[in-house]
Parts: structure tokens; C-alpha cells; sequence
């Protein structure tokens, strides 16, 4: 199969910085979800973990018995999960959209836009959401972090329908968070390596930068504390190409996929205060868990989502 080809933007990323204090990720015990790939994990008001898995559902699991329900089947590929307040579950599906689940399982799409990633919805029912490219999908990912596409979007659903681009020309946008008085959003740029604020109506200013790894989704624990997903280590060869001319990573591009760049299997988690000070930095290359797309606390419990493992982690601070 021809590999699709890529048209590389230079960006000069900052050099990785010397970090703090890592601690051991140890991976307690795991949550079958019964389907591949639980990308995004969150809470609800009960205390039962949501996620979506690559077969299309929508499930609920209870974290103390493992017990699972099936709340819905999108028909897509369901990644970013909200929480609503009665019941229901806002989704971003790959395939389908920005879609609302009801507490009784219908689906309703709320836009159609090309690879919604993460989303939240404030107590005026306004949609906050991101796309993370308009130029590869989800299976070409890769892609995306080699051209460096800048293509990424954040955007409102108004309780009118109407949906607005608020912010493009991200680097890949993730995650995303509402702060808890609704004045702000903090959502996070995988292929920049960092996490920006966006005050709603007003500035935006780069919160957490030059992060050592790939930043995915992210969670405001109980804990106070922002939550993310580590997906995998920076690659420092694709570091070097980055400001190079663009030839260079087609080259690397074009090679063999048993030769290319590729994300290292790491478990890792990182917390920090709302004003981007690191407070947990969580890190396991023991094999028990890898490529975590997401994480998510309650009253001391991180449950981990990933996309390539079948099973959620449950681990501690």
C-alpha cells in the first residue's frame, strides 16, 4: 500500500528540559472493558468511570466490582467523553461527530467535524470541544505529528446549534478541561508538547510548555489537580527534523515502518496545579500498561485510559 505523502511545516520545538523527580506508575489492577482501545476515561456524578471503546460503545463500569454496562453504541469511534449532569454523555466520535448520548442510550448528532477529540459542556449548556486535524484521521496520526499540519481546532457548539472555530492553526489539539467557575478552558496541543489556557471571551496564554512527552487527554481530578494522559516519550530524532527542511522528514517518512520513529510502550501520567506546577509525574516502562491516552482521579484513584490496550489501569497517589 502507497504510504500518503506528507508536506512537512518547519517548527523548531524547544530542547527537552532536565526534569523533576519521577515516581514508579504501578498499575494496581485493571478494569476489562470487554472492547479494544479505551481511549478517554472519565467520572461521573456516581462515582462510575465512562469510557469509549473501539467497537463503538459507550460503557460504564463500576471501579469498586468491575461491573460493566453498555450505555450505547455510536457506530463510530467514540475518543473524548463528557459527563452530563443527568445522566447522559457527551462523545467526540472520529467517525460520526460531536455526539450527545441520552441517560436511555439514543444518539443525536450535535456537528459533523472532521476528528473531534476532546470535550465539555458549561451550566449554560455551551459545547466546548477540539479537533485535532482537518488534514489525517485517527489511523494516520502519525502523520500529522511528522508534517506538523497546525491544523488542529478549538470550537463552541452554541445551545442554538451553532457551531463556532474559536482557535485554529493548533498543534494537534487534545485534551480539554473546564476550569471549575467556568472562566476558562485548558486544553492541550499533543504535537506542541503543552497545554494552553483559553479564557472564554478573552486571551489565550500557554499554561504548561515543553513537556518531555506527547500530551493526550487530560481530567480535573477532585484533587484540584490537572490531569494528563502521557501518550509516549518526545522522539528525539523527530526533534532534530522538525526545523530542518521539510525533504529531510519525507525521507524519514518514506522509510520502511519497521525503521521509523515510533512511540516507545511507556505508562505514564503526569498532575499539575491549574498554574502549570508539576506536582505528580508517574512513569512505568514495565510493560503492565502502555500508551495512555488519558487519566483521571477521584479521591486518590487514577484510572488510566489507552488506545491500544483493551483494559483500563487503576493506579494510586
Amino acid at each position: 500500500m502507497t504510504r500518503r505523502m506528507i508536506h512537512p511545516k518547519r517548527w523548531r520545538p524547544p530542547a527537552i528540559a532536565d526534569g523533576g523527580p519521577t515516581a514508579p506508575l504501578q498499575v494496581l489492577r485493571k478494569l476489562p472493558t470487554g472492547g479494544p482501545g479505551p481511549e478517554d476515561v472519565v467520572f461521573d456524578s456516581a462515582g462510575n468511570v465512562l469510557c469509549g471503546t473501539g467497537d463503538g460503545r459507550i460503557v460504564r463500569i463500576d471501579p469498586s466490582t468491575g461491573e460493566r454496562t453498555v450505555l450505547a453504541s455510536t457506530g463510530g469511534r467514540p475518543l473524548g467523553l463528557h459527563a452530563r449532569s443527568d445522566g447522559g454523555v457527551l462523545v467526540c466520535d472520529h467517525d460520526r461527530g460531536l455526539l450527545a448520548v441520552s441517560p436511555t442510550g439514543d444518539v443525536t448528532v450535535l456537528a459533523e467535524v472532521a476528528f473531534p477529540s476532546n470535550v465539555v459542556e458549561t451550566s449554560d449548556g455551551t459545547v466546548w470541544f477540539t479537533s485535532s486535524s482537518t488534514a489525517w484521521d485517527l489511523a494516520g496520526h502519525l502523520g500529522d505529528v511528522f508534517e506538523h499540519s497546525c491544523t488542529g481546532r478549538l470550537l463552541r457548539r452554541d445551545p442554538d446549534g451553532t457551531v463556532t472555530t474559536v482557535l485554529d492553526g493548533l498543534k494537534f489539539a487534545n485534551g480539554l478541561v473546564l476550569a471549575p467557575d467556568e472562566s476558562h478552558l485548558l486544553f492541550a496541543e499533543t504535537a506542541g508538547y503543552r497545554v494552553q489556557r483559553h479564557w472564554i471571551g478573552g486571551d489565550t496564554e500557554v499554561v504548561v510548555d515543553n513537556l518531555p512527552g506527547f500530551p493526550d487527554n487530560m481530567y480535573l481530578g477532585s484533587d484540584g489537580l490537572l490531569w494528563v494522559g502521557i501518550a509516549a516519550p518526545r522522539n528525539a530524532l523527530l526533534d532534530r527534523l522538525l526545523p530542518l527542511p521539510g525533504f529531510l522528514r519525507l525521507l524519514v517518512w518514506n522509510l520502511p515502518e519497521a525503521v521509523r520513529p515510533k512511540a516507545v510502550p511507556i505508562a505514564w501520567a503526569m498532575a499539575f496545579e491549574q498554574d502549570g506546577t508539576l506536582v505528580h509525574d508517574l512513569r512505568s516502562s514495565d510493560g503492565s500498561y502502555g500508551f495512555v491516552t488519558s487519566a483521571a482521579e477521584r479521591n486518590g484513584v487514577v484510572v488510566l485510559g489507552s488506545l491500544t490496550e483493551p483494559d483500563l489501569a487503576i493506579t494510586s497517589v
